[in-house]
């Protein structure tokens, strides 16, 4: 249940991320604004570290596959890829294309066992709902 609501919470502090970064990027730059919502989330990274956990920051040069490494600078095309989808699409449709993509990305990852995730059979359902949701994509454009 827990994972539900955390999801949930997860799904909409995304789209008034994208919303707020939307509107700072009108008033700045894209490169401005991005830069601005990495530097804060770092500030706020750090602050809930040294709280928390402290665990040795030197911990991360033993990640196992140091392309894993990488996902900051994903972070960073996440936020600037929003706010390029939300500024010519609007909040809604960009969610919803965006939702559907990590949908369809999340599930070929697990179907296909990369970076690690546990390999999944092929369940047609889940295929089924997938297109459903695109469908329902085409559904809310018109």
């Amino acid at each position: 249940m827990w994972g539900i609501l955390i999801a949930l919470l997860s799904g909409a502090l995304m789209s008034v991320q994208g919303v707020f970064n939307t509107e700072v990027t009108k008033q700045t730059s894209l490169w401005v604004s991005s830069a601005f919502v990495q530097f804060t989330a770092l500030l706020v990274c750090l602050g809930a570290w040294l709280i928390t956990d402290r665990t040795n920051l030197m911990s991360l040069a033993q990640v196992e596959h140091k392309y894993m490494l990488l996902s900051g600078v994903i972070g960073a095309f996440i936020t600037v890829t929003v706010v390029k989808a939300m500024s010519s699409l609007g909040p809604a449709r960009a969610a919803m294309l965006i939702v559907v993509a990590q949908l369809i990305i999340a599930y070929l990852i697990e179907l296909f066992g990369m970076f690690g995730v546990e390999k999944e059979p092929l369940e047609w359902r889940k295929v089924i709902g997938m297109a459903i949701s695109i469908v329902g994509i085409v559904i809310f454009k018109w």
